[in-house]
């Protein structure tokens, strides 16, 4: 899925981006999506300020079994940039 950084919170224990996405009926929803520890993500090429609130990202991820608009993030491609882990 794909949209704009609502929030975007670098902590510990985990890493939570939120992301404005259109829904099928054209209306705008906010999911939750919860990214590794931001020592994990540095280990992995990521700086703190490589998303940030107004971005357009691509996400792929795993939804939560409750169908709610969260999940748990497997991959991210930032703006200009490529897809890259976020787990």
């Amino acid at each position: 899925m794909e949209g704009e950084v609502n929030e975007l919170h670098w902590m510990n224990p985990h890493t939570w981006i939120y992301l404005d996405v259109e829904n099928e009926q054209g209306e705008v929803e906010t999911w939750s999506l919860e990214g590794a520890s931001p020592s994990q993500l540095i280990n992995d090429g990521w700086a703190s300020d490589s998303v940030q609130a107004g971005d357009q990202i691509k996400v792929r991820c795993h939804q939560l079994r409750d169908g709610s608009n969260g999940c748990l993030l497997g991959f991210v491609t930032p703006p200009g940039g490529e897809e890259k882990e976020w787990d």
